[in-house]
């Protein structure tokens, strides 16, 4: 009789610190807008053009990685995924030109990749026991929560006592310490004989020809649109569209008095809600259909996303939507590099989800970019907001067909 695998084990442990501090550094660049614009004396698209590049890099990076890791080992991409991203981040502190930043924004980009998602989901999956493989995928996502909660606010102190040229080589400092954890990173072999003697060309050509993995691929762009989208520009869109705070009530009292202020405290709540949200996934993902919470999740964000533009704008229905929305932000992770793992197998789950998760990237790059570009084009954000709505309405719906068993059940005889 097999041990039963315990839920928190080293590897899982390990992903988690690893996922953070690459998550609380990525999740901070938005803080340097303003001190970059006004040291330089640029418009404000210039270094946004960086972070959404760094979203593109992250995307294409991500099958590349996920195949070096399964290569070479994951803990030698980690490595290098670490020196690229510390690369960056001191570049990027001797920079400035715009261009500058924009071109060190795909060493940032990759090194997020060789840190992030793709490759430590694809580690802690298989360093998992099928019962606890979709909750500790959700702990992981989760942590990636818990960074972007803390990043910000420890780069804006951080601002207050020094240049940013100063934070950026604190962070690069910061995300290559994340070496040291790597001696607990050791990884259990739970994939199958025949998983382990099937090429990785081989499995590329088979997910290529199933249906299915096209339908994920597809689903999974709505999620980077719409993250990506609200990350980047809800704050100024509460700031030009709520209604105002009154004074003496309870947002004021807590010290909210700005429709900006407010803003910044959506994205904040949107994380703290996903946190429980990407947990409460991982559980349902243990005892339920995939799909079918996955589309659950699209229809959600569909319904919630509609309803907040339909009706006035208050600092009210800012906070019910920060916390709605952010319930079901990234509950798709765990689901989708679930759903990766359970009918593609183990063996080489860090490239098929990379490609997956390229999908996911090229969504974000465009709800930054289509985003910036629609409001200069008409002044504000309605069409890029009704669009989000669209996809989050496809996603629902091309989940559906998704044949959700092993592809070796699913190939003919």
């Amino acid at each position: 009789m097999t041990a039963r695998t315990p839920l928190f084990t080293p590897v899982l442990i390990v992903g988690c610190v690893i996922i953070m501090v690459s998550f609380s550094i990525r999740a901070s660049f938005g803080v340097f807008q303003i001190p970059i614009a006004e040291e330089f004396a640029w418009a404000r698209a210039e270094f946004s053009m960086a972070i959404a590049i760094q979203n593109l890099a992250w995307g294409i990076g991500q099958p590349i990685f996920g195949a070096i890791a399964e290569k070479i080992g994951d803990r030698r991409s980690i490595v290098i995924g670490a020196f690229v991203y510390a690369a960056g981040l001191v570049l990027s502190a001797w920079s400035t030109t715009p261009f500058e930043h924009q071109m060190y924004a795909w060493l940032v980009g990759f090194g997020v990749v060789g840190t992030g998602f793709g490759v430590i989901l694809a580690v802690v999956g298989r360093a998992s026991s099928d019962e606890n493989r979709s909750m500790s995928l959700a702990i992981t996502a989760a942590a990636g929560s818990v960074g972007q909660i803390f990043g910000p606010p420890v780069a804006e102190g951080l601002l207050s006592s020094m240049p940013w040229q100063s934070v950026f080589l604190i962070f690069a400092v910061a995300i290559m310490a994340i070496l040291l954890t790597l001696p607990m990173m050791r990884v259990p072999v739970l994939a199958s004989k025949h998983q382990l003697e099937e090429s990785l060309g081989q499995v590329l050509v088979k997910a290529f020809r199933d249906p299915s993995y096209t339908l994920i691929f597809l689903g999974f762009f709505s999620c980077g649109y719409q993250v990506a989208f609200i990350t980047a520009h809800f704050p100024a869109f509460v700031t030009e569209l709520c209604g105002p705070i009154l004074p003496g009530g309870m947002l004021d009292n807590m010290g909210i008095s700005t429709t900006s202020a407010l803003g910044a405290v959506a994205i904040s709540l949107i994380g703290l809600a996903n946190i429980a949200g990407t947990l409460a996934a991982g559980w349902a993902g243990k005892r339920y259909s995939k799909k079918y919470i996955l589309a659950g999740i699209y229809v959600g964000r569909t319904i919630v996303a509609a309803l907040f533009i339909i009706f006035p704008i208050t600092p009210e229905s800012v906070i019910l939507f920060s916390i709605a929305m952010g319930s079901l932000w990234l509950a798709t992770v765990p689901l989708t590099s679930g759903l990766v793992a359970h009918i593609y197998g183990l063996r080489y789950m860090g490239t098929l989800y990379g490609i997956i998760f390229l999908s996911h990237q090229l969504g974000s790059f465009l709800g930054v970019w289509l985003g910036g570009r629609l409001y200069d084009v008409y002044g504000d954000y309605t069409l890029v907001w009704w669009i989000g709505v669209g996809v989050g309405a496809f996603s629902a719906i091309i989940h559906l067909p998704i044949r959700e068993r092993p592809l070796a059940q699913t190939a003919p005889a």
